[in-house]
């Protein structure tokens, strides 16, 4: 199973490659097999270093916002 955590695209390169942030970490992943536009401040799911189609903002914050919530108990968990 793959798990894809919302990636925030902060930055478009003429390369057809984008910079996203997933959950503070920065990385460039590619966006070639995107038909679509993208424009910084988009959400986007990845799979493998591909952008593989964007997301509502509001799907992507609800998705965030329960990492966010499990990330939160096992950091208690482990305490």
């Amino acid at each position: 199973m793959c798990l894809s955590v919302p990636s925030k695209v902060v930055e478009i390169h003429n390369d057809a490659s984008v910079t996203v942030d997933t959950l503070g970490v920065r990385r460039r992943v590619s966006s070639h097999l995107m038909t679509e536009p993208l424009t910084e401040g988009d959400f986007v799911l990845i799979h493998i270093g591909f952008v593989m189609n964007k997301i509502d903002d509001k799907d992507a914050q609800q998705s965030l916002d329960l990492y966010q919530e499990i990330v939160e108990k096992m950091q208690l968990e482990s305490e």
